[in-house]
């Protein structure tokens, strides 16, 4: 059996119902969280993280596919909404965050369907003692197992939404790459590898492609990506901030 985990997963398995898990604390983190400058984002987060970050796209490996991302850095690494292990509770929380430790993916089995997913989970986050079994011994799944299977799929079917924006917008040549350089106390800093939807061919398009980014809900979350790119004086200011921080707190070291 193959499983190729999710960015930011290490091993993944399948869930199974004997197994006893880990649930997260309220609040805590997964692992990759602290140390993620871009964080994948669904169809419907598109507009409440805009209030929050900048919205951008990154391309995948093949550069021929893109994916919504919630920029939360500036470097590799770096996620400046994240301090001792929290995240700012005064901002949105990317769903793919809260979902860890579960995911959904791609089994390459002999008796499994390559197109059919499976909700997976990190193997660390099995224990043998202090975990909870979200099944019973009958197989009947418990109270605490409904909300975040529903909210597993959810998210899972809202990711196919964005996979669909993105390649229409692929297919109309609307990305374009751009990049940010700025001057910070600690020195100059250059962010690339990133795209955004260059208005110039956007208002070239003709009727029939503007009517299906309209009919689809697409056009309205390209303009809310747009506005959201103004968030990138605040992520600088943000940076400001944690370098002055780090700053006192040597001082204060030394001292």
């Amino acid at each position: 059996m193959q499983i190729t985990p999710p960015f930011g997963y290490r091993e993944i398995v399948p869930l199974q119902r004997q197994m006893a898990v880990r649930l997260p604390a309220p609040g805590e983190l997964p692992h990759f969280a602290s140390h993620t400058s871009a964080v994948p984002l669904s169809y419907a987060e598109i507009v409440p993280a805009s209030r929050d970050y900048p919205i951008a796209f990154a391309s995948g490996a093949d550069a021929s596919t893109f994916t919504v991302v919630a920029v939360t850095g500036t470097a590799r690494g770096e996620n400046l909404f994240v301090r001792d292990g929290r995240w700012d509770a005064q901002l949105y929380v990317p769903a793919y965050v809260r979902r860890h430790p579960f995911c959904m993916a791609r089994v390459q089995a002999d008796n499994v369907d390559p197109s059919q997913r499976l909700v997976c989970l990190e193997k660390s986050a099995i224990v043998g003692s202090g975990g909870e079994r979200l099944f019973d011994d009958a197989g009947k799944p418990s109270e605490r197992w409904g909300p975040i299977e529903r909210f597993i799929n959810e998210y899972e079917a809202d990711l196919e939404r964005t996979r669909e924006m993105c390649a229409l917008l692929a297919e109309y040549q609307l990305l374009e790459p751009f990049s940010l350089q700025a001057r910070m106390p600690a020195g100059e800093i250059s962010l690339n590898g990133l795209g955004r939807v260059d208005e110039r061919r956007l208002e070239a398009l003709d009727e029939a492609q503007l009517r299906t980014l309209l009919r689809k809900g697409i056009l309205a979350r390209i303009y809310v990506h747009l506005v959201s790119l103004e968030n990138f004086p605040r992520l600088l200011a943000r940076k400001a901030r944690v370098q002055a921080a780090a700053v006192r707190e040597a001082m204060q070291a030394a001292a």
